[in-house]
């Protein structure tokens, strides 16, 4: 694999493809954002839990996981290449000095449009039953402080069959489940939109709260939990 991203597990026809566009939070060596390194820790750098979540559900026979390894911070690859925010500027109310006055076409063609290609050739190669976009999100937000209840939340555009099974299965579970929050999958939907919406892939587009995944036990809990949850969805879907 690339620099770009990672597979982990083996990818199968009628499968899941796990895909974590906010998993990584490396930045390429010569790139200086102009932040402090205790940044690139916190939820602007990158969607705490997720890459190790999609780890442990890539050891289920399968299920496979396609994780970015540059930061958000380097380019968001869930925003449109022509987004002000796919090289951004500001993060939570802290300003990304390294992001000013450059070349986004050239940062955009190095990162975004390869990553995107990238997979797109891997869901066209082995087309899982179900393509999941992980995310996570803060359970408040420095320039927001109002608290955000939900445990998970549920996304989508035009198309909420995932979605919707998901949302019925956690409740079952007991979790409070926003539907399009803390986010909506109507605004925030690029990656949804090129490689599952657009080509008629079922999906899952789910966020769950960093701070019950932020430990190897909530990874542990939540990767066990998506694996049924998921399983269940792409049966449900045939």
């Amino acid at each position: 694999m690339s620099k770009l991203a990672r597979i982990v597990g083996e990818p199968r026809f009628g499968g899941v493809m796990v895909v974590c566009d906010h998993g990584g939070r490396r930045v390429p060596e010569g790139l200086d954002l102009g932040i402090e390194e205790a940044d690139m820790n916190q939820h602007i750098a990158y969607d705490i839990g997720v890459a190790e979540i999609a780890e442990l559900m890539a050891e289920k026979p399968g299920t496979a996981a396609f994780i970015a390894e540059y930061s958000r911070l380097v380019v968001d690859l869930n925003r449109r290449a022509d987004d002000p925010a796919a090289i951004p500027e500001r993060s939570d109310g802290r300003a990304i000095p390294g992001n000013v006055d450059i070349d986004r076409a050239a940062r955009l063609m190095e990162y975004h449009h390869p990553f995107h290609g990238e997979l797109e050739r891997q869901l066209e190669a082995t087309p899982p039953a179900l393509t999941v976009f992980l995310h996570s999100f803060t359970p408040r937000m420095a320039t927001d402080d109002s608290e955000r209840p939900w445990q998970c939340g549920v996304l989508y555009d035009h198309d909420d069959r995932g979605a919707m099974i998901a949302k019925r299965l956690l409740e079952e579970e007991g979790f409070l489940v926003g539907d399009q929050q803390p986010y909506s999958g109507a605004v925030y939907n690029a990656t949804i939109l090129r490689h599952a919406e657009e080509p008629g892939r079922p999906y899952l587009y789910l966020e769950v709260r960093q701070d019950l995944i932020d430990r190897a036990d909530g990874q542990a809990e939540w990767a066990e939990r998506l694996h049924r949850v998921c399983n269940r969805i792409a049966m449900e879907l045939m």
